[in-house]
């Protein structure tokens, strides 16, 4: 079994998977954190914490666009074609 197919799977399989799964936990933080925002008009320290929550689920979304960029990235380096599979 040559390296390619085998990267190939790994990919497909393993962290594709976990990357779309980071990034809906993600996005669901983030969706929390605008409910919470637009949820307490008058009270503070739940407007804060709705903030937070919204940074923190974009940053986690920017995170999981950079992982995936940079997967391809290699893969493309080492001259290995991802598979066409729906999805990501």
């Amino acid at each position: 079994m040559s390296i390619a197919p085998f990267l190939n799977k790994i990919n497909q399989f393993i962290l594709n998977p976990i990357i779309k799964l980071a990034f809906a936990a993600a996005l669901l933080i983030f969706f929390w954190g605008i409910f919470q925002f637009i949820n307490s008009e008058t009270a503070d320290a739940k407007r804060d914490e709705g903030k937070r929550k919204i940074f923190y689920g974009l940053l986690g979304m920017f995170i999981m666009f950079s992982a995936y960029g940079l997967i391809r990235l290699i893969l493309g380096t080492f001259g290995i074609n991802p598979p066409a599979y729906p999805g990501f």
